[in-house]
């Protein structure tokens, strides 16, 4: 199985090496947006081929998979294109700019037969996966609310960030609410169902901004700072807050409250714990079997990412649709969630959202 991969800095960081540890399959070539950083991320795993046009790279190899890693604003053109050429398609979170880009992409994918798959590692995490368990056997009972709490420094620092890094920038899709909000949004709905209201904001704190290289000001344009609550068809309420611009990293912590018993998860140390109503917590933690492969890089990120290649490609070998994680399905329902969230910014109210259709 021949893939290709659009977008060097995350294949260098996950991609790669969890491909190494996937049978059957072969990078054939890496593209980047400049050259040298392909070339780099391909001479470190020993691919021979690097491009800095990823339409010549399609057209020279007709990969059989594509992944792609880049920066919002491209991911649907970069999708139809892969899906035309005859590749199955896994492509990095948030899904696209907004729901008409996300709805294309599924349109597609499903026209043409392709097997889809949206990056949300998070499905593939061993201690998150055993929460999904507990929530669907009924361990917890009536699920009522979840509280997550994603709280960093990156943005913190006006001089943090250099001039023109797409994270900050709207018109590329970047901000907190896409680039952890997705993750989280994926969660709730894996965890607990469709949703069907939300309420939130999505906003710029620390707008004025210096290269701390240059010195030169500039303007960020997405939120560094973002929180939504979400009714749920269920009855539950998932309230979620992140925020890029503390003085001092927290991380994320993930609590569920149910009738029956809450659980929480601190990434800090990726503990899980579980207490049944009137109990005590005790530690149930679920270890990664691919957290010792050798040549991963550290964290719940890249050790996951082996788990969802070894799906994505088994599901291509297979000719069959995926049996776990998220498609382009999840991608488009996630997306309207999240473009929910920048409506109710502007409008200042609760956003209904239409019912999922299978």
């Amino acid at each position: 199985m021949k893939v290709a991969i659009i977008g060097a800095s995350f294949a260098r960081a996950a991609y790669l090496p969890a491909l190494r540890h996937v049978p059957g399959v072969t990078c054939v070539a890496v593209a980047s947006n400049r050259l040298e950083s392909a070339r780099s991320a391909a001479d470190a795993f020993g691919i021979e081929n690097a491009y800095d046009d990823w339409r010549a790279m399609l057209d020279t190899h007709s990969p059989d998979v594509v992944l792609i890693a880049t920066p919002t604003d491209t991911h649907a053109e970069m999708t139809l294109a892969a899906l035309d050429s005859g590749a199955h398609v896994l492509c990095e979170k948030p899904t696209a700019m907004n729901a008409s880009e996300a709805k294309a992409m599924l349109d597609k994918a499903e026209a043409l037969g392709r097997v889809h798959m949206i990056d949300h590692e998070l499905r593939f995490n061993p201690n998150r996966m055993r929460i999904a368990e507990m929530i669907a056997e009924g361990s917890l009972g009536e699920i009522r609310h979840v509280n997550i709490a994603n709280i960093g420094a990156s943005w913190a620092d006006p001089a943090g960030r250099p001039k023109g890094d797409w994270w900050s920038l709207a018109e590329h899709g970047g901000g907190r609410l896409g680039a952890n909000g997705s993750h989280q949004t994926d969660m709730v709905r894996w965890w607990l169902g469709p949703v069907k209201s939300v309420v939130g904001e999505a906003l710029t704190m620390i707008p004025d901004r210096i290269d701390k290289t240059t010195g030169q000001p500039w303007t960020a344009t997405a939120d560094d700072l973002a929180w939504c609550m979400m009714k749920l068809v269920s009855g539950a309420r998932a309230q979620v807050f992140m925020s890029g611009v503390a003085a001092s990293n927290i991380g994320n912590l993930t609590q569920v409250f149910g009738s029956k018993g809450t659980i929480t998860l601190d990434n800090s140390d990726e503990k899980l714990y579980f207490a049944k109503a009137g109990q005590g917590f005790e530690d149930i933690t679920v270890d990664d079997p691919n957290a010792g492969l050798e040549g991963l890089n550290k964290g719940i990120w890249n050790v996951s990412v082996v788990a969802v290649l070894r799906e994505f490609t088994n599901a291509v070998a297979e000719g069959r649709k995926l049996e776990r994680g998220a498609s382009f399905f999840d991608g488009l329902y996630n997306q309207r969630v999240l473009d929910a969230v920048h409506q109710s910014t502007a409008e200042r109210r609760w956003i209904d959202l239409a019912p999922e259709q299978p």
